[in-house]
């Protein structure tokens, strides 16, 4: 069985992408959290024990180790069917779209860090938050309008709407206001039962990482916490 390692839900972005995709795709799993340690770096030694880049995620395959979430979404699809759009021209779509949200939208990223259980006012979003909030908006509504929905490359989900899973709990945290298809989007997002699954667990972890709380908390004004007790 394929075991997958990730840390705390409340805050790992990255750790969802591969987690709510073998859900979707009812790939069997053993799920290992190892909660990020207080201070800048300091999970490295204990992430280095599974992964060696010592981030997460990390899927472990019997001896096969794969340490990226994009190369777990691939390492997947080359083994089950779903993971992307059976289509060319979707799945085509949806890697280049998956890709921009590997290594794009860095406003995004740094201003509104991934914390699902806080609820967070952005008064002033500054010019480079704006537009990458407009790409996406047009990114989504590009894939919605072009392949049908109600997922971005179609009528299943797949990796590209896993990838942008993260932003569907952005979105809710931060109170980020995009168009009417693409915040129907969003709400679909959260609501598929994977999603709802990582969410519950998120609200109930009580562990707290001050580097991820002062992210969140330069984002704006904080309105509620709506997790477990530290």
């Amino acid at each position: 069985m394929y075991e997958l390692h990730i840390a705390n839900k409340n805050y790992s972005s990255w750790s969802l992408r591969p987690w709510v995709l073998m859900r979707a795709l009812d790939i069997p799993f053993a799920e290992t959290l190892v909660p990020f340690a207080g201070g800048a770096g300091a999970s490295w030694d204990a992430f280095r024990a599974f992964s060696p880049t010592g981030k997460v995620p990390c899927l472990r395959d019997g001896d096969v180790t794969v340490w990226d979430s994009l190369a777990i979404a691939e390492y997947l699809a080359e083994r089950h069917p779903g993971a992307w759009p059976a289509a060319a021209a979707a799945r085509a779509w949806a890697r280049c779209a998956a890709a921009e949200m590997h290594s794009g939208f860095p406003a995004l990223r740094s201003v509104c860090t991934m914390n699902c259980g806080v609820r967070v006012r952005v008064d002033a979003p500054d010019a480079a938050l704006r537009k990458d909030i407009a790409r996406l908006g047009e990114l989504w509504n590009e894939g919605l309008a072009r392949f049908g929905g109600p997922f971005l490359a179609g009528t299943a989900f797949t990796a590209v709407d896993a990838f942008y899973a993260p932003v569907a709990f952005r979105i809710q945290s931060y109170g980020l206001v995009l168009d009417e298809a693409s915040m129907a989007y969003a709400q679909r997002l959260l609501d598929l039962p994977a999603m709802c699954e990582w969410y519950a667990a998120a609200l109930a972890e009580s562990w707290r990482d001050p580097e991820h709380e002062d992210e969140a908390r330069r984002a704006g004004v904080w309105l509620e916490d709506l997790r477990r007790s530290a």
